[in-house]
């Protein structure tokens, strides 16, 4: 079972359409048991990243993740759900993440191309991951955001450019993070999808 974190800030039900597609048993929660007894969590996102954040903490929903991803449950966050990964982000002002992965989160600085991000972009493999099996270079994802994460190579494992390099598909450990849309990135993204719900 793999539960979708329902947290008021979440693109939950383009997520759970193709985790219905793919066949892979999933609930939309924001009840902590039910989020202990799942297999496996997502964290979706859209929006701003503080705000993001103050809803997760006051629901207390981040410590839960906390909790859960420390006994070793794989963790998928996506858009912004993988900007929250990282230990801080600058969208207005500074704001603590979750520092599940080091790193941080920085507007998209690129004076010769539109902000935000928009559309498909073909990505690299930087290093083999889980949730990269049978994604390889020239594959096409879907990506929408203004502010991308800064981390050493060794958490990203696809990447796109973008007025330089824009990690993708982060992770580490049990913690992986999408910063496309693998539910918007047609046959690719489903496949990331499913690798995830085979993990």
């Amino acid at each position: 079972m793999i539960a979708v974190v329902d947290y008021g800030a979440g693109n939950l039900f383009s997520v759970r359409n193709a985790l219905n597609a793919l066949e892979l048993e999933n609930v939309i929660t924001s009840d902590p048991e039910v989020l202990r007894r799942a297999d496996k969590l997502i964290l979706p996102g859209v929006g701003a990243f503080p705000d993001a954040m103050k809803k997760l903490r006051e629901t207390g929903l981040d410590q839960v993740i906390l909790e859960e991803v420390e006994k070793g449950k794989p963790l998928l966050g996506i858009c912004l759900g993988m900007q929250m990964l990282f230990d801080k982000s600058f969208e207005f002002g500074e704001t603590s993440g979750l520092g599940l992965i080091p790193g941080e989160v920085v507007y998209m600085d690129c004076p010769d191309l539109k902000i935000p991000h928009m559309g498909w972009s073909s990505i690299e493999v930087e290093n083999a991951c889980p949730l990269a099996k049978d994604i390889k270079a020239g594959d096409m994802l879907y990506f929408v955001h203004s502010f991308k994460a800064v981390t050493e190579k060794e958490y990203i494992s696809l990447y796109c450019e973008y007025g330089g390099l824009v990690p993708g598909l982060v992770f580490r450990g049990n913690v992986f993070g999408a910063q496309f849309h693998p539910e918007k990135s047609g046959s690719v993204g489903l496949k990331i999808l499913k690798n995830f719900g085979e993990l």
